[in-house]
């Protein structure tokens, strides 16, 4: 079919302003998406920032970074978001030292080792973690890891942030291996070959080629673990205690922010009170810990590529 001159490609004039306006109709619909997933973003910023304001009008930015109590709900008070944050961190680094690894190894495996029948047996199974509910994993914590750490541990609290990290690691293993198993198979094959041709051994092509080729995808299922882990409230909330105690030995109560959300959101204080809003000031802290563990792997990402 000869072209036509408008370079409709010889269809009638009234077809192709059809097919036009269909496909600025599908790319503004994608796009008003698009704004639409940021600007619940930014919208969920907004909010934290404008609950938070009435907080620190009460409380110093100085006094919230450094005091290390944090008592907002007594008497004597006191708004040290340190012991928060390090209840955080610590079970968020447990988490991530187990299930980092682990969700590797698992997508190595699946992607450059299991045959299809396991690789379509196993990774369902996986996947079914994320379908359990995450109280079910707290008394898990509670009455299954904490028992069993203690004969290890004699002494071992019955509220440890170490059962707690250790069953937050077992739940974010499928978000890792599944993103990452993806993120390698969809490397292309010609690039497994020709480093088969050079005369590597699988597991060399595994780790040296597939894995640098798929870094981007892994990147994004860490970022996502790290995320999970942070934002995980149950089972910190059941396992760890509600301890708000300044401590970096994994072995020890402590509480996290969102354990101290849960706590606060019961509905026992009044609205608009100091302590009310502090759950707003304790969320935005949270937020600004992801979007800066976000920030890092990105420029990490970044970095390697450039060495690579």
């Amino acid at each position: 079919m000869k072209p036509s001159p408008d370079g409709s490609g010889g269809c009638p004039r009234g077809a192709h302003s059809s097919r036009v306006a269909r496909e600025r109709a599908i790319e503004w619909a994608l796009l008003f998406a698009a704004l639409t997933s940021v600007a619940v973003t930014v919208g969920i910023a907004g909010v934290l920032v404008y609950e938070s304001l009435p907080f620190f009008r009460h409380v110093s930015l100085a006094e919230f970074l450094t005091d290390p109590q944090w008592t907002p709900l007594f008497s004597e008070a006191h708004y040290g978001i340190l012991p928060l944050v390090a209840g955080t961190l610590v079970t968020t680094a447990v988490a991530l030292l187990m299930a980092l690894p682990v969700g590797t190894i698992t997508a190595i495996y699946l992607s450059e080792c299991a045959t299809l029948v396991v690789r379509e047996t196993v990774k369902p199974l996986l996947e079914l973690l994320t379908a359990v509910p995450t109280v079910v994993f707290g008394y898990f914590a509670l009455l299954f890891v904490t028992p069993f750490l203690q004969l290890i541990w004699a002494d071992l609290p019955g509220f440890n942030m170490l059962s707690a990290g250790l069953v937050i690691g077992v739940m974010i293993i499928p978000y890792v291996s599944s993103l990452s198993e993806d993120a390698m198979r969809a490397v292309p094959m010609d690039i497994r070959e020709g480093s088969y041709a050079m005369g590597a051994t699988r597991m060399q092509t595994a780790l040296r080629v597939v894995v640098p080729s798929a870094l981007s995808g892994i990147a994004a299922a860490y970022a996502l673990g790290i995320s999970r882990a942070i934002g995980e409230t149950m089972v910190v909330a059941i396992a760890a205690g509600m301890q708000p105690t300044l401590t970096w030995n994994p072995l020890e109560p402590a509480e996290t922010i969102t354990a101290y959300i849960v706590q606060v959101s019961l509905g026992d204080l009044p609205h608009g009170s100091i302590g009310y809003q502090s759950i707003f000031a304790a969320g935005l802290t949270l937020l600004l810990m992801t979007l800066l563990f976000n920030v890092a792997g990105y420029l990490l990402r970044k970095g390697f590529w450039k060495a690579y």
